[in-house]
């Protein structure tokens, strides 16, 4: 049986789809669904139980599991309540790292690019604690998942006991079906499609750092298909642990992106740029590129989708139908 946290948000309902095309069904999905329509992500998928948050712990005492992924989170960048994202992304994680140890059970988990802050010491996924310790997180979400990342990484340094599988995953900016629910936290696809399906221009973000060109502000866009192999991959592969990036290698502009969109809907790029939120200013990205190197070593060997592949699956496949859930 597998735990799947944060199961019926993006990324794991993605994960849980790909998981019962393989011929899984025993998946117990960990979850909040609201009054919204977060419930479609798994509307068609098999699981065996979905257990709110605050009765995981309990749900977990005394069980046997093959392993746990661990990607619930409070995601939202601009969230500012310290308290409730440290006891959700931090305290929470602790309590399953622990019990993953004590039960020798495998722990996938969801750290985040946004670990890196503005980029200043790079974006190597190398997880030694001299590394991690120079990199400053520009958001209380990537703070809370950063000290999750060296809490973890203190234990391989004192040869503490850890699980026979561990491993942290710095997704960058993930794309694809299911994201809906997420509403400003939405890839940029999502939010401006119907924009752009209803003939009107997209607005993106202006510059305001030299040398960089309105628009031209870079992310390392990956499709959620790929996020969601390299989380199968290590499934398949316990005897890889460490903390790794989970991009495509190459940054890529939003014009890039909203003009793959343009050529995916067959129209011409109409793209207007519009000031940029204070609220945004002060911890904006202006580049993001994730070495892929330590997954390489490791043996994962797949091709990753290409921005323009990945955004025309996107649309064709999902935003332009009728039922846009995976």
């Amino acid at each position: 049986m597998l735990l799947v946290t944060g199961g019926a948000g993006f990324i794991g309902s993605n994960l849980i789809a790909e998981l019962n095309a393989g011929g899984r069904s025993d998946i117990v999905v960990n979850d909040t669904l609201g009054v919204g329509d977060k419930w479609r992500n798994i509307a068609k998928r098999q699981f065996a139980d979905v257990v709110p948050p605050d009765e995981l712990m309990e749900w977990l005492d005394g069980r046997k599991l093959d392993a746990v992924l661990h990607l619930g989170a409070i995601s939202d960048t601009t969230a500012s309540d310290g308290d409730l994202v440290l006891e959700t992304n931090f305290r929470l994680s602790m309590r399953l790292l622990d019990w993953c140890t004590a039960t020798r059970t495998p722990l996938i988990y969801a750290s985040s690019a946004a670990t890196y802050g503005n980029g200043e010491a790079g974006f190597e996924d190398d997880w030694s604690a001299e590394y991690l310790q120079r990199l400053r997180p520009m958001n209380l979400y990537g703070f809370s998942k950063h000290i999750f990342d060296l809490a973890v990484v203190e234990r391989t340094k004192k040869r503490a006991k850890l699980p026979p599988q561990w491993a942290g995953l710095k997704f960058f900016n993930v794309f694809g079906p299911n994201e809906y629910h997420k509403g400003e936290m939405m890839s940029l696809i999502a939010k401006r499609y119907g924009e752009a399906k209803r003939g009107e221009p997209v607005r993106l973000f202006k510059s305001y750092k030299d040398g960089v060109a309105d628009g031209e502000q870079k992310r390392d866009f990956i499709y959620v298909e790929d996020a969601v192999a390299v989380m199968r991959w290590l499934l398949h592969t316990p005897s890889v642990s460490g903390i790794f990036n989970v991009g495509t290698g190459r940054a890529r502009s939003f014009n890039d992106l909203i003009t793959a969109m343009f050529h995916a809907l067959g129209r011409s790029p109409d793209i207007r740029y519009i000031e940029m939120p204070p609220v945004i200013g002060g911890q904006y990205q202006y580049f993001t590129q994730a070495s892929v190197e330590n997954l390489r070593r490791a043996g994962y060997n797949a091709d990753f989708v290409s921005l323009e592949e990945g955004v025309k699956r996107y649309v064709t496949g999902f935003l332009s139908q009728p039922d846009q859930y995976r």
